[in-house]
């Protein structure tokens, strides 16, 4: 059915082409004139369109001695005009362009690394100052000189140091006269000493003897009477000790000002007193 209809097609436009070709060639072979020969002349000029209308440039008239002027400023303008394009760069304040992603990014990376150095710069400077009140390193007010000396004696007579914990320190009756070593360094105000409270050894605390009257390290047997005076063991001076002063009535211990003093020679109170508390705790185990 649709090549019927395809053939049905080309001979119909076959057929136009043959019947065009026929009148275009009879038209020619008669000599029939045209519809532009048959219209007359006239006709066809008054079919024309009008010519636009020519408007004539106004003549001014000008006073002789200006006329050449004119003339030769009329001579200088130029036939053509030329159009030139000129490109305008306009700054505008930091406020109006606002902040780009880059701006951005970078200063908050140099706002985090400037509070990261600020904060290391506290801390290192608050680990080297030396600590002006409180706190070991500083000048700690153990009490009253009176209450301590209550404290640290025992209704027989014997000894029982008094703990600081702030300042780390031992205090402990002083002897009436102290050893030359002891001399002129300040150890000692108002009949009270602050021992130190580490071996010198390799610093273990060491802890009070009641039965000795002594100080005995657990770690390696070194022994200290009750001044902190060396009696045996490995330790190769006497106790550690701090500056202590008498202000307004204070024992203050001057935990900044360590003094280290040599092995006396001789002691200057007695020692051992009684059974040694590092002998007892070896034999019960």
């Amino acid at each position: 059915m649709s090549q019927t209809l395809l053939l049905v097609g080309i001979a119909g436009v076959a057929l136009l082409a043959a019947l065009g070709a026929f009148a275009i060639a009879w038209r020619r072979s008669t000599g029939a004139p045209s519809w532009r020969e048959a219209v007359s002349r006239e006709t066809r000029r008054a079919d024309k369109s009008p010519p636009p209308p020519v408007v004539e440039e106004p003549v001014l008239v000008e006073p002789a001695g200006e006329a050449v002027e004119i003339e030769e400023e009329r001579e200088a303008v130029p036939a053509a005009v030329t159009v030139t394009h000129e490109q305008r760069v306009v700054e505008v304040s930091p406020e109006e362009a606002g902040v780009s992603r880059r701006q951005f990014f970078n200063r908050a990376l140099s706002a985090t690394f400037g509070s990261f150095l600020a904060i290391l710069g506290i801390e290192l400077l608050a680990f080297m100052w030396p600590k002006l009140k409180g706190g070991f390193g500083a000048s700690i007010d153990a009490g009253a000189p009176a209450d301590l000396l209550a404290a640290t004696r025992t209704a027989d007579g014997g000894v029982i140091p008094a703990f600081i914990p702030e300042a780390r320190a031992y205090v402990v009756p002083a002897t009436e006269t102290l050893s030359a070593q002891f001399e002129g360094k300040g150890v000692a105000a108002a009949g009270l000493m602050a021992l130190y409270q580490r071996c010198v050894h390799l610093g273990c605390r060491v802890p009070w003897c009641a039965t000795s009257q002594g100080f005995e390290c657990p770690c390696h047997g070194s022994k200290y009477d009750s001044i902190g005076e060396y009696f045996a063991g490995p330790a190769p001076r006497n106790l550690d000790r701090f500056q202590v002063e008498l202000i307004d009535e204070r024992f203050i211990i001057h935990t900044g000002n360590i003094i280290q003093t040599p092995r006396a020679p001789s002691r200057t109170v007695s020692y051992p007193q009684g059974p040694s508390c590092i002998a007892l705790v070896a034999t019960e185990e």
